[in-house]
């Protein structure tokens, strides 16, 4: 290697000293990959917001994006439920306050959709189970190429079959097996499956420890029943108790029109929102609830003609929301960057549209007080469609799908459909 002698003048030292330095660090930016057209990503101002709030577009083409965390540095973690480039998680890390990411990884060939820190380990899940990933100190991954099988087997028919799950402070995993039949029928009739075989593998919510590894489907215990499909869970860490946000059941005029008309039929049931106890019942498929009505409401596979109420015993709603909105995730609030309404209230991603309110793809609100919603729900963050629903003149541009707060109370929520992820700032 060729030496300088030290007859070299000062000024020759020094720019040799800054070109140095610039190399080096040249090289050291290369190692970080930024995420797909970075460049073209700009604020989405067509999100509508309350007054005070605005919001950013932190990245976008990502693909179907599902249920997402944050880590206590910001940065965030999101499952898919398709592979994108062979891939099931995304990391997005070293996130601006102008929303930039500085760098991105992905890691995991097993699609799903829930994810979650918890003590030490990032959890994820497939739809057929749920695996960890170890964090080292600085809260990274460990090895991306070995996450610890915490359970597998869980029932995936293709249908409904996402596998959301949220943990409380004593590492229970509440994990949501949705059923793959709609209506509780017999396949090609309008008789119900009596009894409903159905509930014995799905339908509902079962528990499973987290520091076990290796777990079937046996060795978890069904927590709660007649829940159709609960995407949307959150643990309350107020309440100490499960929530949960259910997609109703759907089909009624085809099969029943002497009960149901195709209006009927487009705005029932009602989407609910629960909270959730050991052994509860929440009445699927035998009723469903009527938000018009406010009633428990006989299925007609059972017997029903839209007025005869029943299961009295099955728990009521603390929430209703209109027929066929979809909720996929639920967040309570416990930031102190928004105002003081939203503290420990609840926010709910909407991932369709409601016949009877002609809008849809939003997410909502319902204010909490002494753990009970104290008010009606509301719209917080509108139009991720991008189009009037009412009168549509193009395709959908976004559907809210995940949602996350992050360390400074920001609110993060992500979509399926553009692959997108925003962040809510006030």
């Amino acid at each position: 290697m060729k030496r300088f002698s030290s007859n070299h003048s000062l000024p020759t030292l020094v720019a040799v000293a800054l070109l140095g330095l610039f190399l080096s660090q040249c090289k050291s930016e290369t190692k970080k990959t930024a995420p797909e057209k970075t460049q073209a990503i700009q604020n989405d101002t067509n999100i509508q917001v309350p007054d005070g709030f605005s919001v950013q577009m932190v990245a976008q083409e990502l693909g179907n994006l599902r249920h997402m965390t944050v880590s206590n540095n910001g940065d965030i973690y999101v499952n898919r439920s398709k592979l994108k480039d062979g891939k099931a998680i995304i990391a997005l890390k070293d996130i601006s306050q102008e929303g930039k990411v500085g760098e991105t990884q992905t890691f995991g060939d097993l699609p799903g959709t829930g994810i979650l820190f918890h003590k030490g380990f990032l959890y994820a899940s497939s739809n057929s189970g749920i695996f960890r990933y170890k964090l080292d100190g600085d809260g990274e991954v460990i090895d991306t190429d070995k996450p610890e099988k915490i359970v597998d087997g869980l029932a995936d028919h293709g249908r409904d079959n996402a596998k959301s799950f949220v943990m409380d402070d004593d590492s229970n995993i509440y994990v949501t097996i949705g059923s793959w039949n709609d209506s509780g029928r017999e396949e090609g009739s309008g008789k119900a499956i009596v009894p409903s075989t159905i509930l014995d593998s799905a339908g509902g919510i079962w528990t499973f420890e987290a520091n076990k590894l290796n777990q079937t489907f046996s060795d978890g215990n069904r927590y709660a029943t007649g829940i159709k499909n609960a995407v949307a869970t959150a643990w309350n860490f107020n309440t100490n108790s499960l929530f949960a946000a259910v997609h109703g059941r759907g089909g009624f005029h085809d099969l029943f029109p002497q009960y149901y008309t195709a209006k009927n039929s487009a705005e029932l049931p009602a989407e609910t929102l629960y909270e959730i106890h050991e052994n509860d019942d929440a009445g699927w498929p035998q009723v469903y609830y009527d938000h018009f009505k406010k009633a428990k409401i006989l299925a007609p596979e059972f017997g029903g003609d839209g007025q005869k109420t029943g299961r009295e015993d099955a728990i009521d709603p603390v929430m209703a929301f209109p027929a066929h909105l979809a909720p996929n995730d639920l967040l309570f609030y416990t930031g102190n960057m928004f105002p003081e309404k939203y503290k420990n209230g609840a926010f709910v991603a909407f991932h369709g549209q409601s016949p009877e309110l002609k809008k849809g793809y939003f997410v909502a609100f319902v204010p909490f007080k002494n753990g009970k919603p104290s008010g009606d729900w509301e719209i917080f963050a509108d139009n991720f469609a991008g189009i009037d629903l009412a009168n549509p003149t193009g395709p959908v541009q976004h559907r809210p799908c995940g949602l996350a707060q992050g360390p400074d109370g920001e609110l993060y929520v992500c979509d399926d459909l553009g692959g997108s992820i925003f962040k809510i700032t006030h």
